[in-house]
Parts: structure tokens; C-alpha cells; sequence
């Protein structure tokens, strides 16, 4: 009895390891958000896509320029769906509730601009 209640207790702790370990590999996972941005045109697609390649975390980034919402698929465990909306808006665009940042909105082409800025000028084709 004496030799069993040891191996009993070892099994348990490598059973408990074990889930333990399971536990961890289901919490990282793949996620995708949906985030409606103000972009208008095929540049702002460009220039989110763009920035979102360089987002650690990130896997994959498609804008649809007719609703303006992207799609992003992201590492959970890299970083997350906030951090991801402050990046977008630091390159000038609205991301869901968080403004685009003042600068950064500054900085982009007339086209790009929301239609109500008076700065915003339709893309010549």
C-alpha cells in the first residue's frame, strides 16, 4: 500500500499536467473581428491592409471597400481586438467607436477624407 499511494499521486500530477497543457493550446486561437472603418476608396484599402501586415498578431487583413468594414484574423494571444482598432486609427481611420487619430487623419489624400470634411474631393477615375 505503501508503493501504490506514491504512483497513485504521480499519475494524478502527470493527468494534471496533461489538461493543464490542453487547457493552454485551446485558449490560442485564431479570432476575426469585424471592424466598420471610414474608409472610402481603393487607397484606404491599400493603406489599412498595409498597416495591418505590420500588426503583430495579425494574420490576415481584407477591407471591403463597399462597406467599409474590415475583416481582420488575429492571434489572440499576440495581441488583441482594441489594439488592433487603435492601429487602425492611427493611420487615420475611424475603427468601430475609436476616432482616427487627428494627425494621421490629416495626413490623408482629399479621397480619402469622410465625405462630410469639406477637404474631401471624389477620386478622379
Amino acid at each position: 500500500m505503501r508503493v501504490v499511494a506514491p504512483l497513485i499521486l504521480a499519475l494524478f500530477l502527470l493527468l494534471g499536467l496533461r489538461f493543464s497543457s490542453i487547457a493552454q493550446e485551446t485558449e490560442k486561437k485564431l479570432l476575426e473581428i469585424k471592424i466598420q472603418t471610414s474608409a472610402q476608396c481603393g487607397m484606404c484599402k491599400t493603406r489599412i491592409e498595409k498597416a495591418m501586415a505590420y500588426e503583430k498578431g495579425v494574420k490576415s487583413a481584407t477591407l471591403d471597400t463597399k462597406d467599409a468594414v474590415l475583416t481582420v484574423e488575429y492571434k489572440n494571444w499576440k495581441t488583441t481586438a482594441e489594439d488592433i482598432r487603435k492601429a487602425i486609427s492611427l493611420v487615420g481611420y475611424d475603427a468601430d467607436t475609436i476616432p482616427a487619430d487627428a494627425k494621421a487623419y490629416g495626413k490623408l489624400p482629399a479621397c480619402c477624407k469622410k465625405p462630410d470634411d469639406p477637404a474631401h474631393k471624389e477620386m478622379e477615375e
